[in-house]
């Protein structure tokens, strides 16, 4: 049974990824499976194995392909387009009998010899009420990030399709207060972006509710680079993974910093900050984020 790590995209679920990828207990999909579909059967269901046997100073290149993907290739291929590039969240509604089989059987393919689990990435809409719905005692672990900072980096990303305007970004039309809020602002499109978090973290909101409380953990992303040892301990007891000496020596050598905590203020206009001030204020407010 899988567990999985999901986040709006750009909120620092990379990161954290990236820091359970070294715990020696947590299996994932590499970017190799995702990118081939005849991998063989070893390297896929050791992939962890390999990745963490991997000296840091190959990491360059070869470690990127072995490192933990969202494998939105792999499911496409695999399971169903749906889930790799759905137009707005999935619910437990959308799940058929042909899908939930499918997508069994993707993990299924992939777990490793000696463990029933294995911890997979998902960015962008929640799909936590359907995932919950295949996988009853799948556990979620939710990253938050301030959706000033969240906004500012999507829009910089060459795969943002946000300049294409609604029709073209992917993420469906946007609710009606929404799109008067969007046009009355004479379409920013930093705005749009931080529209964008706001569309997303209210699907958070609706598949929070839909999942058990003991199987969801929220963290925020700037907590854990203030004090990653203590909040990355709590996401392995979530998980139900012990500290191990090997994974302190591997957190010893990761970077945490914080310089982009608010590079928006730096990378945007007095009026674009101004115009995510006023948008986001209530949902900032909720999340612990001053505005």
């Amino acid at each position: 049974m899988p567990d999985f790590l999901i986040g709006t995209g750009r909120c620092g679920s990379t990161l954290v990824y990236g820091v359970l990828a070294r715990h020696p207990g947590v299996h994932f999909i590499s970017g190799l499976d995702n990118r081939w579909a005849h991998v063989p059967g070893p390297v896929r269901r050791h992939s962890g194995t390999i990745y963490r046997r991997l000296p840091r100073g190959l990491m360059s290149r070869s470690g990127m392909v072995l490192a933990p993907s969202e494998a939105y290739s792999a499911l496409s291929r695999e399971v169903s387009p749906m889930l790799a590039d759905p137009f707005r969240d999935l619910t437990a509604r959308d799940v058929t009998p042909w899908l939930a089989q499918r997508l069994r059987e993707f993990f299924e393919r992939r777990k490793s010899p000696g463990r029933e689990d294995l911890t997979h990435k998902f960015t962008g809409w929640p799909r936590a009420a359907f995932l919950h719905e295949v996988f009853p005692e799948a556990r979620f672990v939710h990253i938050v990030r301030d959706g000033r900072a969240v906004a500012n980096s999507l829009a910089q990303m060459p795969w943002w399709r946000g300049h294409l305007g609604i029709p073209g970004w992917r993420f469906g039309p946007l609710p009606a207060l929404y799109a008067e809020e969007w046009e009355s602002s004479g379409r920013c499109l930093a705005h749009l972006a931080g529209i964008g978090w706001k569309v997303m973290m209210d699907a958070y909101e609706v598949a929070r509710a839909a999942v058990p409380p003991h199987l969801w953990l929220e963290m925020r992303y700037e907590d854990l680079l203030a004090d990653p040892r203590k909040h990355m301990d709590v996401i392995l007891q979530h998980l139900g993974l012990s500290w191990t000496p090997d994974f302190e020596r591997s957190l010893e050598h990761e970077r945490f910093s914080g310089s982009r905590t608010e590079a928006f203020k730096r990378d945007l206009t007095p009026r674009q900050v101004s115009l995510l001030d006023r948008s986001l204020f209530h949902h900032l407010q909720k999340y612990g984020y001053p505005v």
